[in-house]
């Protein structure tokens, strides 16, 4: 009867060793969405906003993701940005963001120059949407102002 105990089926465990090598590949397929602490990926992200074919000399740029916390940054004076999520620097989350460009200087209490087109400063009418799906450190966005120019807002 001992000799029997010590019997191995192979092929039972084949089987597991198989499942167990499936459930891992679906596992590490997913990865890439989840991060630490089941926190969504969140990758870094950086770029230059350009207008007209120059480079944005100021602002603030944000993405904003369906269902995820939004990523934001400053643009500096050469146009480049780099987003932050939870933390400086960190990226945006991995998905499709709609994506909104505030560019204005204060002039006094009450008035402003936009430096772009106002569209741009809200995610649902300035018509960016861009995807994220690994880092990318040298992203590119170009506005337009569809033949208008800097225009000083008053109220």
């Amino acid at each position: 009867m001992a000799d029997r105990d010590c019997v191995i089926n192979y092929s039972r465990v084949l089987s597991t060793l198989y499942r167990c090598a499936t459930v891992a590949a679906i596992t590490a397929s997913f990865s890439p969405l989840v991060g630490c602490e089941g926190k969504p990926a969140i990758v870094p992200v950086a770029g230059q906003v350009f207008i007209g074919g120059q480079p944005l000399a100021a602002g603030s740029i944000q993405f904003v993701h369906p269902s995820l916390r939004a990523s934001g940054g400053s643009i500096g004076a050469d146009g480049r940005f780099m987003l932050s999520c939870y933390k400086q620097g960190d990226g945006a989350n991995v998905g499709v963001h709609k994506v909104k460009i505030t560019a204005i200087e204060p002039i006094n209490d009450r008035s402003q120059r936009w430096l772009a087109p106002k569209k741009y400063s809200d995610e649902n009418t300035s018509g960016i949407e861009i995807e994220i799906t690994e880092p990318v450190d040298d992203l590119k966005i170009e506005l337009s102002w569809d033949g208008g120019q800097p225009y000083v807002e008053r109220w």
